[in-house]
């Protein structure tokens, strides 16, 4: 066989059946394998940024290695952004690319781009195929490298040469040797008897989860541990799901978004045990403060996350499931304490608020509240990034792990509609959809087409302020209300320093979503009045295929809580507070 047709049996031996991707000159010798092929279906977005964040979402949702194939140069410049979103969010993913032939890489030929030098930083591995021998056993090795420790995008590139020359002996691996990569799952017996005995004499014991929990599918653990220990729980952006909105220990998410309960909590507890998270920077402001009385505990599959950014007094190296299986084992039970009752009180005291009654204007976290009341218990949500990721992160009640999918470390905006898109191919009978932006949407909803042609049932809430919302709240709050650029419908009768909404504003809609949707292929519909939001969610949950719906929203909204940059997370600014 060839080695395209090597590239496409190996994909089939790791269970592909869907693939994202755009056709080119140098990877032709590989659709043509496609062509006839029966149990692979390649989704053909339209752009190869939406082709990798589609596999993200697809990844993320399922828990299965998402793949795309692009062309080379800008085919394959154009999914760097997606890798880099993989990377930092621990995404199991395979690029391939193709490359332009051997004998010519390094000269500048047409379509030639360094994939191997661009992607180095920011893949977990990466790979140029130089025999159409390795192509089985490089398949074989990515595959392997995406999903296991903690997982991460592989990028392959494939030279033309390689995808056109013949193989004589075609033998899948059936396993894979790799002396320099042995993730550590177990962990190490002492250190969990150390943490178990820690928790045993804490005063104010705590746990800070993340997106580890999911990837090594531990909500169910994470819950024992929780609920034995009666354990007061906080869940980062990218752990949100693994607790159910409404369980009584669970305080939130923490940071600068985060509840004021779940920061306050990590700045008074005196244990603070990290699972699977990295001690990011949105969660722990000023790492000076930051959980100053808590001996810290942190489990995680990667140990180059442990003390890298806060020091770890437990350090425990290995997977969040085993982990927490083999402390459940040996901690004792903890009744309910004074230190239960004051997070509580925090709770009860520190609720989140907005007033919908009292404005004519839709308020967005009034949509979010309504879809999440609306959907079904096993509905996906994925997010944009900016106001609406926060409003959902807080608003949304999210109930089971893989529900929500939000672009976290890399802040990718355009990443949450192409991420629907493979949340939707993955499980096309739930129900999947998207809170956006009009500024992110506007970065990849050259997709509409490819929802629409493929009757992909991505449900669009479009929150429709106007503005860049989290970059116009940062400038009213610390730029003097300099609204520089952040305008979407500022044009040339604008007055140059602008303060915000005011007369001199058009009544335009630039673009006009509901035109563009419906061009695209997509149906549409829009509102200004509260009283519609249910309205028109219900109709639109209730379209067979993909849907947008506009809500225009209230243009000087701000996310509440806040904790500005820098600062310490329990210098909290709450609106009027």
């Amino acid at each position: 066989m060839t080695g395209g047709e090597a590239l496409i049996e190996s994909l089939k031996k790791e269970g592909v059946d869907v693939l994202f991707g755009y056709p080119g000159g140098v990877v032709i010798p590989i659709f043509d394998v496609l062509y006839n092929t029966k149990g692979i279906d390649l989704i053909l977005t339209r752009h190869e940024q939406g082709a990798v964040h589609a596999a993200e979402g697809y990844a993320r949702s399922s828990g299965k290695v998402g793949v795309a194939l692009v062309t080379s140069g800008p085919g394959a410049t154009n999914t760097i952004t997606g890798i880099a979103d993989a990377k930092l969010d621990s995404v199991p993913l395979v690029v391939i690319s193709g490359q332009v032939r051997s004998s010519i890489i390094g000269t500048d030929a047409f379509q030639e781009a360094d994939v191997l030098g661009i992607t180095r930083s920011i893949c977990k591995h990466n790979y140029l195929v130089r025999d159409v021998k390795d192509v089985p056993r490089v398949i074989k090795e990515a595959f392997y490298i995406a999903r296991t420790g903690r997982p991460g995008p592989v990028s392959v590139d494939i030279p033309v040469d390689i995808s056109n020359a013949h193989l004589d002996k075609y033998v899948y691996p059936d396993t894979v040797d790799l002396p320099g990569y042995k993730p550590t799952l177990k962990g190490n017996p002492r250190q969990i008897e150390k943490l178990a005995e820690a928790i045993a004499n804490a005063k104010r014991p705590m746990l800070y989860a993340g997106g580890g929990i999911i990837s090594s599918g531990a909500s169910t653990e994470l819950l024992k541990v929780m609920e034995k220990g009666n354990l007061p729980t906080v869940i980062t952006l990218m752990g949100l799901g693994t607790v159910p909105h409404g369980h009584p220990l669970f305080l939130g998410m923490p940071g600068m978004h985060g509840t004021v309960a779940a920061n306050y909590a990590i700045m008074q507890c005196d244990l603070l045990i990290g699972v699977g998270v990295r001690f990011d920077d949105r969660v722990t402001g000023n790492l000076q403060t930051f959980a100053k009385h808590a001996k810290i505990a942190h489990i995680d599959v990667d140990p180059a996350e442990i003390s890298k950014n806060v020091n770890a007094h437990i350090p425990i190296v290995g997977d969040a499931k085993t982990v927490l299986s083999e402390l459940l084992d040996v901690m004792k039970a903890r009744e309910t304490d004074e230190w239960n009752a004051k997070v509580n009180g925090w709770k009860k005291e520190h609720v989140l608020h907005y007033n919908q009654k009292m404005d004519d204007e839709i308020h967005p976290q009034y949509v979010i509240e309504r879809a999440s009341e609306l959907a079904s218990d096993d509905a996906i949500v994925t997010t944009e990034v900016g106001q609406h990721q926060m409003f959902t992160a807080l608003y949304y009640k999210h109930k089971k792990a893989r529900s929500f999918i939000s672009s976290g470390g890399l802040g990718t905006m355009g990443f949450g509609f192409p991420a629907a898109m493979g949340a939707a191919v993955a499980n096309p009978d739930k129900l999947v959809m998207v809170v956006a932006g009009d500024g992110s949407l506007q970065m990849n909803m050259q997709e509409l087409t490819t929802c629409a042609l493929n009757n992909i049932g991505v449900k669009i809430i479009l929150l429709n302020n106007m503005y860049l919302g989290m970059v116009r709240q940062w400038q009213e709050f610390f730029w003097n209300k300099n609204y520089s650029k952040t305008c979407l419908k500022q044009d040339s009768s604008c007055p140059r320093n602008c303060k915000g909404p005011g007369a001199h504003c058009r009544k335009v809609y630039l673009p006009d979503f509901v035109k563009l949707s419906e061009a695209c292929g997509v149906p549409a519909m829009r509102t200004a009045d509260p009283k519609e939001v249910d309205k028109i969610l219900k109709e639109g949950f209730a379209v067979k295929g993909p849907v947008l719906m506009e809500f225009m929203t209230k243009q000087t909204e701000n996310v509440y809580p806040m904790v500005p940059a820098g600062k310490s997370i329990d210098e909290i600014l709450m609106g009027d507070k």
